[in-house]
């Protein structure tokens, strides 16, 4: 596997030193200092798989560049989800297959099907409040965060109609927590995933580009998954 990176911040340097754990090659790196045009110009072909984890505004740009030379990408970035329908548009156009997640640890998508499943089991009871709360480090730009967010839309998959509280911090070096409670009169119940060591993601991204590596369309990592 021939990864492009596009990106060489924290993930995509944590990316970069994994690849060769999962049988993948670095076939090049394109950074905001790149050349305009660097993807679309075919420089670091032969290209399997690129990897997106660069800034939100330039997902588009560089999502039109490898649907022109017909390049399968996973794009991990967020806060870029208003051009998603355009993005959608692209990629069908260039017949690529693109997966997209606000986050590559594969066990965060597991708790994800049990946070939707507990709602479910709670929607019923009326006197029943729910929050989520998700903590990062200082560097991260949104918030709440792609996850809380996607927590949230699992939840209301799941039936609990009621408002849902999301609230975030930020601060220090946290790589990524996120708690969902469920709160009556008497009771509370809680949900935790905690990401310990960031590695996680860049795994998680260079399994999802081996899987991707030669399908069509647009995908979730639930789909790799088999989770739904």
């Amino acid at each position: 596997m021939r990864i492009l990176l596009i990106g060489h911040g924290r993930m995509g340097k944590l990316i970069e030193s994994l690849a060769p754990s999962h049988g993948c090659d670095i076939a090049g790196i394109v950074t905001t200092r790149s050349e305009p045009g660097v993807i679309a110009g075919g420089v670091y072909e032969p290209i399997d798989v690129a990897i997106d984890f660069s800034q939100s505004g330039g997902v588009r740009e560089h999502l039109t560049q490898l649907a022109a030379r017909h390049i399968n990408v996973v794009i991990g970035t967020t806060g870029w989800q208003t051009e998603e329908a355009r993005c959608r548009e692209i990629a069908a156009k260039g017949d690529i297959g693109v997966i997209v997640a606000a986050n590559f640890s594969l066990g965060m998508h597991i708790f994800r099907a049990v946070v939707e499943r507990a709602a479910g089991l709670f929607a019923a009871r009326g006197e029943i409040g729910a929050w989520i709360h998700e903590s990062h480090h200082i560097g991260k730009k949104d918030a709440p965060s792609g996850t809380a967010l996607m927590l949230r839309a699992a939840m209301e998959r799941g039936g609990f109609t009621r408002a849902i509280d999301v609230s975030s911090t930020r601060a220090g070096t946290i790589p990524g927590t996120h708690s969902v409670g469920f709160d009556g009169a008497a009771e509370m119940i809680t949900l935790t995933h905690e990401v310990r060591d960031r590695s996680v993601f860049a795994h998680g991204s260079l399994e999802a580009a081996k899987w991707l590596k030669g399908r069509r369309g647009w995908f979730t990592i639930q789909d790799m998954m088999g989770t739904g």
